[in-house]
């Protein structure tokens, strides 16, 4: 199979030669040699790059999660290095003044909660606006495009964790997210998408055949890619969801739980395609740093068979249960919720908190179902 990089080097260049070309990528934009699209545009002589444009983490990935980045200069290339996640995350009128095309090429999660497709909105939104040309490289969805799950964001929670109506696993790439946003969204800009050869919807990133780059510090490997559709919730709450670790989003803890009794209360759920097992771990940053946790690691024994979402919400449910009055959702100064903007609802809380999620689960298997009528006539591959 090819990536849309390759593609693109392949022949799609040349409908942008002469043009001056901005470059939105990161550590994972490279081909399937492990080359950096950087180097390779930087070094082609008929590509004219001019900027680079750097998302969370960092255009290196040295930057940990919600950390600012600031604007520098790329020591290889000599190019500006724009940030995105900054004092700004839309590429201002100054920023796009050394470009005529801009070209997206990160390696998204499939989740809704990652911010890299946000970056890409913000960046269709700034083309329209300044008459400047948007081009996507497609890369695998590395959770496969056969699943949805989850319910879609509503109004009033909308944020850079959850900007659009989409499920909390979309199950689309890049290039389909960016058709979509066009067309449903209002995101109008002049965009050309570069598909994949060869990538079939059925595929998990470790059927592809290509080397995984961590897109973020965290993002470990392709069963921690499975299950983040759900446990990314937990960072909503009082719970380590194993940042600190070298399990993020597979170990779930804290200090007042017991990883024996809510193992055992967890897997009498039967929930179809997932196992916990007791642990304790150290957490090395974050929540309870250096502190003893309890909890439980989740292992994916069916990843076809797992709804991700569903196992995040009864995991959620059954700590709640167990640890009424330890267990609480964060709050932060202005007495407002991480957890509504990840959960996209207020609604969940206090549901999770009675133990009445059933009905809403119920409701998100209808969401999902519309959302993927929705997104028939955007998807690029069977």
């Amino acid at each position: 199979m090819k990536i849309g990089l390759d593609v693109f080097l392949t022949h799609t260049y040349k409908s942008f030669k002469g043009e001056r070309i901005g470059l939105i990528t990161n550590m994972t934009g490279v081909n399937q040699n492990l080359i950096p699209a950087i180097d390779l545009f930087n070094q082609h002589p008929d590509i004219h790059l001019t900027a680079l444009y750097a998302p969370e983490h960092g255009i290196r990935g040295d930057a940990r999660e919600g950390e600012q980045i600031e604007s520098a200069v790329d020591p290889s290339t000599g190019l500006p290095v724009y940030s995105l996640y900054g004092d700004t995350r839309k590429p201002t009128e100054k920023m796009l003044e050394s470009v005529d095309v801009l070209v997206f090429d990160l390696q998204d999660i499939g989740a809704r909660y990652y911010t890299y497709i946000y970056t890409m909105a913000y960046v269709m939104e700034a083309c329209k606006e300044h008459d400047k040309k948007l081009v996507v490289l497609d890369r695998p969805n590395p959770v496969s495009g056969a699943q949805v799950e989850g319910n879609l964001v509503e109004e009033s929670v909308r944020s850079f964790v959850g900007l659009f109506p989409i499920p909390n696993r979309h199950g689309m790439t890049v290039a389909e997210l960016a058709l979509m946003f066009k067309s449903e969204f209002g995101y109008d800009c002049d965009l050309t998408v570069v598909p994949m050869e060869g990538w079939e919807r059925r595929m998990y990133y470790d059927d592809t055949g290509l080397f995984w780059v961590p897109p973020s510090p965290n993002t470990t490997h392709t069963d921690m890619t499975i299950l983040y559709p759900g446990t990314c919730l937990i960072e909503g709450t009082n719970l380590s969801e194993g940042r600190g670790t070298t399990k993020p989003f597979e170990q779930i803890g804290a200090p007042f739980i017991d990883g024996q009794e809510l193992a055992h209360a967890f897997n009498q759920k039967n929930i179809p395609g997932v196992l916990a097992r007791p642990t304790s771990f150290i957490p090395s940053y974050q929540k309870y740093e250096n502190e003893v946790c309890s909890g439980v690691q989740l292992h994916v024994s069916d990843r076809d068979q797992l709804n991700s979402f569903e196992a995040g919400i009864k995991l959620l449910d059954t700590v709640a249960m167990l640890y009424e009055d330890a267990f609480s959702f964060s709050e932060n100064d202005n007495g407002k919720f991480f957890f509504d903007l990840l959960a996209g609802t207020k609604r969940l809380k206090s549901l999770i908190l009675e133990g009445d999620t059933a009905e809403f689960l119920e409701l998100c298997k209808q969401q999902s179902q519309d959302f993927r009528k929705q997104r028939e006539r955007y998807l690029l591959y069977d």
